[in-house]
């Protein structure tokens, strides 16, 4: 449903005709996408049908039908550009998306870790992400660099404590089992060192 050649972008969904994202897009036999409002307005007032990108003139006019999917990545590209969100590739020292890769590596800001799936997404993918009924009762948490080290493998949820008899890090839920009655403390109080280590559940220091 994403491209994987480029960041997505409000630019990459424009209609050459609107110059506004696409609504109801529609694709010619060349190839070309517009709003399906737009090329039917643009062929209503024209003698012949031409499309307006690479003049390719068609003798009989074609049916147009909708692109869902492009629709639907469309609308969600609108729906971010509008809410302000932003859709500009990652920083250095950001958690960048895993699914919009795109040439150079160029990927957007993660919005959320997924710690089911193992994968960070930026808000536009979150959201397709969350779509599916199955997906959304998966456990998000705050972007996390190096996801797979700073999840607990047993219970997939935030390494986001310290256990001070076992000297490793545990999740809130192994608090309730193997380390229930141990003295475990946030990471941040461990010290700045530790928290940033991402140390593997089971690690011992």
């Amino acid at each position: 449903m994403a491209t994987s050649g480029s960041v997505l972008s409000a630019d990459q969904f424009q209609c050459p005709i609107c110059l506004d994202v696409l609504s109801e897009p529609v694709s010619t036999p060349c190839g070309h996408n517009f709003c399906s409002g737009c090329i039917k307005r643009s062929w209503d007032s024209a003698v012949v049908c031409q499309c307006p990108l690479c003049k390719e003139t068609f003798f009989r006019r074609p049916a147009l039908r909708v692109n869902t999917t492009l629709r639907e990545v469309a609308e969600l590209v609108r729906k971010q550009r509008d809410s302000g969100h932003d859709l500009t590739p990652a920083q250095p020292g950001d958690v960048p998306c895993d699914v919009c890769s795109g040439e150079g590596g160029s990927r957007l800001r993660a919005l959320k870790s997924c710690l089911d799936c193992g994968t960070s997404f930026c808000t536009l993918h979150l959201e397709l992400h969350q779509r599916a009924p199955a997906l959304q009762r998966h456990m998000l948490s705050e972007p996390l660099a190096d996801l797979e080290g700073r999840v607990c493998q047993k219970h997939r949820r935030p390494l986001e404590l310290f256990c001070r008899d076992d000297h490793m890090c545990v999740c809130q839920f192994c608090t309730e089992g193997e380390h229930k009655n141990h003295s475990t403390v946030p990471l941040e109080e461990e010290g700045k060192d530790r928290k940033n280590s991402g140390l593997q559940h089971g690690a011992r220091l």
